[in-house]
């Protein structure tokens, strides 16, 4: 959907953390649907927990990430590197083998897109590629050279609380306090290297070292981490704590409906964006969610 100077408004809105204000008339004939910005997860890699494979090609990597943007999804997260537990490192000149030409493939298109790595260089040849965010579950901690990388871009940067990665030790005494801490800490250090303040979103790593119990709190706690003053991404999906509300016998697909849930409630809570695989599930939950904080007055233009 464009504006009236012919703008992806998706591109905008992708650009900009913070949901779009509801509009002010109490009684409208038509609202707009305002909801939290979707990430669409498009793993470009063999090895992946979920969908390891299935995108690995650069053809089929391309036709899936315009899929997940047509289905709703206002940003598509693309990722050359395996981040679940106990997954071995890639180098990072295949990592770019693999990403560049999807990215630069739907950024062509003016399709949004997020790139997931923790390289500086990488992420430095995403953005000249087109990608207009990027989401570094370490928050510049593995690489020194990231901070400057986005900085000098002004880009916005996903800034994912990090104690070493999904195997980190997952000792807290109050797991929102110490996150929130932390990621005040990390805000201020990344200020101090030249970030702007206003291109900072936060993600509490959901999933990275934490108990399934100190995930959901993570989640309870999100209103908590955005008194930081910034956007806050709940990045859930398929992960292995979510299957703990299902049968023992689910599958890894099986989590995509409490992924959907978890995002309404996500949005409830105040979240600028959720990260999802399913894009379709995830969009019914935050309209329905929408609808019934709007009394049910939905514009289908905007769907």
């Amino acid at each position: 959907m464009t504006d009236d100077t012919g703008r992806s408004v998706a591109a905008d809105q992708a650009a900009a953390p913070g949901v779009a204000p509801v509009p002010a008339s109490s009684a409208p004939r038509r609202r707009p649907v305002t909801v939290p910005q979707i990430m669409g997860v498009l793993n470009v890699t063999p090895d992946s927990f979920s969908d390891g494979g299935e995108w690995s090609e650069t053809r089929a990597a391309i036709e899936r990430g315009g899929l997940l943007f047509e289905q709703g999804a206002t940003i598509i997260d693309i990722g050359g590197e395996s981040t679940r537990p106990g997954a071995t490192r890639v180098d990072p000149e295949e990592e770019r083998r693999r990403i560049l030409p999807v990215i630069r493939e739907l950024s062509d298109r003016r399709i949004p897109v997020s790139v997931d790595t923790v390289n500086a260089r990488t992420a430095a040849e995403a953005i000249t590629a087109g990608a207009v965010i990027v989401n570094d579950i370490s928050g510049g901690l593995a690489d020194p050279g990231m901070a400057e990388v986005v900085a000098d871009a002004g880009v916005h940067f996903v800034v994912m609380h990090w104690r070493g990665g999904a195997d980190a030790p997952t000792e807290y005494r109050d797991a929102v306090a110490e996150v929130r801490a932390e990621l005040k800490q990390r805000i201020a250090e990344l200020a101090v290297a030249g970030v702007a303040l206003d291109r900072m979103i936060l993600d509490p790593g959901i999933g990275f070292g934490h108990t399934p119990e100190q995930n959901w709190q993570l989640l309870r706690g999100i209103p908590e981490l955005a008194s930081l003053g910034h956007g806050v991404l709940a990045a859930v999906s398929r992960k292995r704590f979510i299957g703990g509300v299902l049968p023992e016998t689910a599958s890894v697909l099986d989590r995509d409906l409490p992924t959907a849930v978890t995002s309404a409630l996500a949005a409830e809570s105040g979240a600028w964006a959720v990260r999802v695989h399913d894009v379709p599930s995830t969009r019914t939950a935050l309209t329905t969610w929408a609808a019934w904080r709007d009394g049910g007055v939905i514009d289908r233009e905007e769907q």
